[in-house]
C-alpha cells in the first residue's frame, strides 16, 4: 500500500490490516467501543470543566457521560448551562450514531453469511448439474453402442 501524505501511521496500519484481513464485526466493535470509551472520558472531562457547578467531581461528570452516550439519561445529572448542554447534545448524537453503526455491522454480518451460504449452495448445485450431464451423456453413448445397428 502506497504512502499517502498527511495520513498518520495509525491510519496506514489500520488500512493495511483491513486490506489484509478484512473488517470483521469483532474488530469493528473493538474500534467503536474504544473510540466511545475515550469519548466518554473526553466528554466527561469537558463537561466537568464547563459545568463545575453541576458536576462537582470528575466521577459525576463521567457518570453523566456514560448515561448520556448510552441514551439512558436517568436525569440525576443534567447540565445546567448552555455550554454543558451543547456538550451533551454532541454526546447524545454520537451515542445514537454508535448504536446505528453497531446495528448495521451486525446486520451486515448476517447478510454476508447468508449470501456466502447461498453462493456456496449454488456452486454445489451447478457442479452437481454438470456431473449429472456428464453421466447422462455417458449413458446415452453406452445405449447407442449397445443398440443393434440398423442397415
Amino acid at each position: 500500500m502506497a504512502h499517502t501524505p498527511g495520513r498518520s501511521g495509525v491510519e496506514r496500519r489500520f488500512d493495511q490490516r483491513v486490506a489484509k484481513k478484512g473488517l470483521h464485526i469483532r474488530f469493528a466493535a473493538y474500534i467503536i467501543l474504544s473510540a466511545w470509551g475515550i469519548g466518554i472520558v473526553i466528554f466527561g472531562l469537558l463537561e466537568y470543566l464547563v459545568n463545575r457547578d453541576e458536576y462537582t467531581t470528575i466521577w459525576l461528570a463521567l457518570w453523566w457521560a456514560i448515561e448520556t452516550v448510552t441514551t439512558v439519561g436517568y436525569g440525576d445529572a443534567v447540565p445546567s448551562n448552555t455550554a454543558g448542554k451543547v456538550v451533551g447534545a454532541v454526546l447524545m448524537l454520537g451515542g445514537l450514531s454508535l448504536y446505528a453503526v453497531v446495528t448495521a455491522l451486525i446486520t451486515s454480518a448476517f447478510v454476508a453469511r447468508a449470501q456466502s451460504a447461498e453462493n456456496s449452495g449454488q456452486e454445489d448445485s451447478a457442479e452437481d448439474l454438470k456431473q449429472m450431464r456428464r453421466q447422462l451423456a455417458a449413458i446415452e453413448a453406452e445405449l447407442r453402442r449397445l443398440q443393434p445397428k440398423r442397415d
